[in-house]
């Protein structure tokens, strides 16, 4: 059986997994509600050398040949109205995970508690809120790009977190300023390379101030993640004397994002600029700056975009270093590279939009942190060629 006909099967039966899940009758006198969204995409590259992935939750990514794997995406989401303070949320979604099958996992499920409009507490399994807008980055028919700049949202391999969140709201100057914090535990794992890094019972705790002002909406976030694991290198470990494998564990040591967004979207004119530096308290991972710019311009029922991203990052300096052989070590973690993206969007009818992008990816060579299984003959650049169906219903 070949690779597409696996995918496309296993899209399928995701899909009627899922379905077939939500379909629970509520009980009498509640408001109910079933809902979901999905994307069709098809992707390859230039560039047989290295696959990129489109976050760091994926196994294997996108080469020169056709693939569903990276974009595709389908989630049903049901909403359960005990009272107009108190409400049940659930998704579920089916898409290309960590041990590269499609099978369907619970993304949300919680309860949420509105006491007054400035208030609203939740309990249970959130979407995680590291950046702005990365709560809704599966719902494709959310955004205008084929997907979120892959520089930018691709190093977070968190999608939910059990736990609880407060957000408060109050009126200032004109507009409104929100706020939230929120913390729980990541039930997640990531792929490396054959193995998985388990990234259960992980730590997440942050927050958030929003402004929002007619067509403006202002963000600046901190969230930061304390591994309750070690990655899955202990042959790697053991080769080190302890001094220098202490400086490299990610176990109880803290990563930290820092974020800043604006977005414009009034009449025509759609406009996001984000921000974000992360850095670790350990030598493993890299500080890295990333952040990116779109410009989209609506016509009718098509909407030309064009965006530039960009990450860079930078190692740690060791206290105990071997040369040669921690510098190869940190560097599998390193990015460096610049994307320009243009297409379009056009929506063509209710709660559907088609959507064609091709990113122009320029980077060093050492630049592998956002691909999987590079060569030798991998040198920083390929170009990427996306098509994509968005639907919500």
């Amino acid at each position: 059986m070949s690779q597409s006909t696996r995918t496309t099967r296993g899209f399928i039966q995701g899909l009627a997994l899922l379905w077939g899940s939500a379909l629970i009758p509520p009980a009498s006198g509640m408001d109910f509600s079933l809902g979901g969204f999905g994307t069709l995409g098809a992707a390859r590259t230039s560039d047989g050398s290295a696959e990129i992935v489109r976050d760091l939750s994926q196994p294997h990514g996108v080469t020169e040949r056709w693939s569903l794997d990276t974009d595709s995406v389908l989630g049903i989401q049901a909403n359960l109205g005990f009272s107009p303070e108190l409400q049940a949320v659930i998704q579920a979604v089916s898409r290309h995970h960590y041990d590269g099958t499609y099978e369907p996992e619970i993304s949300w499920a919680f309860l949420g508690f509105t006491p007054t409009p400035a208030w609203t507490f939740r309990a249970g399994r959130l979407g995680t809120e590291f950046y702005m807008l990365s709560d809704s980055r599966l719902v494709g028919y959310s955004y205008t790009t084929v997907r979120p700049p892959v520089d930018y949202y691709g190093t977070l391999p968190f999608n939910y977190v059990d736990g609880l969140d407060v957000a408060a709201a109050r009126p200032l100057a004109g507009g409104l300023l929100k706020g939230k914090l929120y913390a729980g535990l990541s039930r997640e794992q990531s792929p490396w390379e054959d193995r998985q890094f388990n990234m259960s019972g992980s730590l997440l705790v942050g927050g958030y101030l929003d402004y929002l002002k007619g067509p403006w909406q202002v963000r600046l976030g901190h969230a930061r993640v304390q591994f309750d694991n070690e990655l899955p290198i202990d042959d790697f470990y053991s080769l080190l004397p302890a001094a220098t494998a202490n400086e490299l564990r990610v176990k109880d040591h803290w990563s930290h994002f820092n974020s800043f967004g604006i977005v414009y979207d009034e009449g025509p004119l759609q406009t996001q600029l984000m921000l974000s530096k992360t850095f670790a308290e350990h030598a493993t991972f890299e500080d890295t700056w990333a952040g990116y710019f779109i410009l989209g311009y609506r016509v009718q029922d098509w909407t030309p975009f064009v965006g530039l991203s960009a990450a860079k990052s930078s190692p740690k300096d060791l206290n105990n270093p071997i040369p040669g052989y921690t510098d190869a070590y940190q560097a599998y973690f390193r990015t460096d590279q610049r994307t320009l993206f243009l297409g379009a969007r056009w929506d063509f009818r209710e709660n559907m939009a088609l959507k064609a992008q091709v990113d122009i990816i320029r980077g060093s060579p050492d630049s592998t942190f956002l691909y999987r299984w590079e060569t030798s003959e991998w040198d920083g650049s390929m170009n990427l060629f996306s098509l994509s169906l968005d639907f919500v219903f």
